[in-house]
């Protein structure tokens, strides 16, 4: 099959899980970008580890890439705090020459005021249970799980810092997206952070709001086509199942949909 894009795709994971052999982040979405022509790879991050030390693993994972494939640089398409880890990568750990674009989905670029919120609870209860949740996460495999400077990275405070120390390159193209919930019970697993984001912040998708991601080359906020709205689940196609099966009316029916329109504006783009 000849190639979609230029260079390959570099998928990397948000938080709380990860990809491996038996088990992929993305459902059905890999191998919709595929069946294009797109040359699909992962970041095989860790799941809870702190910005910096996840963006060292995808620059060697980039690095990896470029050796196998002969490409001189990489399309990165990332989810979640898997868009900061990848800015760090790129702007800070000197992956610019290596890295044609990055796509993130729902990345909270802007920071969370629900987050500014939550850190006001007082810190040993916080750090109390990050410490119980690296802990599962050693045994799932992460080699470095630091959720509670993960989750410090998402206040407003904290992103306003990580933007000015680590800002767009040149020559590397920035597009993002941003989804949201119809209501509460659009997705059961994010009703609860729904509510509570929704009277805090407004409209969200279970976790972030469209002003905390929205970044460079915004390309808006993308809708279900039927009364379930797109979570933050949904994003990465959680239930490996189409959205909607109605044809008709405006809207997402298929989160594939969108990755596929993310990459068609990289290969007119020539990238």
């Amino acid at each position: 099959m000849e190639k979609f894009l230029k260079y390959p795709v570099l998928m990397v994971h948000g938080m709380g899980f990860r990809d491996t052999k038996l088990i992929n982040y993305w459902g059905r979405i890999p191998a919709e970008l595929e069946k294009m022509g797109c040359e699909i790879y992962y970041g095989y991050q860790d799941s809870n580890a702190a910005i910096e030390n996840n963006a060292c693993r995808i620059a060697k994972r980039i690095e990896e890439i470029i050796a196998e494939t002969g490409a001189e640089k990489v399309n990165i398409i990332a989810h979640s705090k898997g868009g900061l880890d990848s800015r760090y990568a790129v702007s800070t750990l000197g992956m610019s020459k290596n890295v044609a674009s990055v796509t993130t989905m729902s990345t909270p670029h802007n920071g969370s005021k629900t987050m500014d919120i939550v850190f006001k609870i007082p810190s040993f209860l916080i750090r109390a249970g990050c410490f119980l949740t690296d802990c599962w996460f050693r045994i799932l495999g992460d080699k470095k799980p630091e959720t509670y400077k993960a989750i410090s990275s998402f206040t407003t405070s904290a992103a306003q810092k990580f933007n000015a120390e680590n800002p767009d390159k040149t020559g590397v193209y920035y597009q993002s997206y941003a989804f949201v919930m119809k209501n509460p019970l659009s997705d059961i697993f994010m009703t609860i952070p729904n509510l509570v984001v929704s009277a805090i912040e407004g409209e969200n998708d279970g976790l972030l709001t469209p002003s905390a991601v929205k970044w460079t080359n915004f390309k808006g906020i993308y809708r279900g086509k039927s009364n379930r709205g797109i979570s933050h689940c949904d994003e990465v196609d959680m239930r490996r199942a189409v959205l909607s099966k109605n044809k008709n009316g405006s809207g997402v029916a298929d989160i594939s949909e969108v990755y596929k329109e993310a990459v068609l504006t990289l290969k007119q783009m020539g990238l």
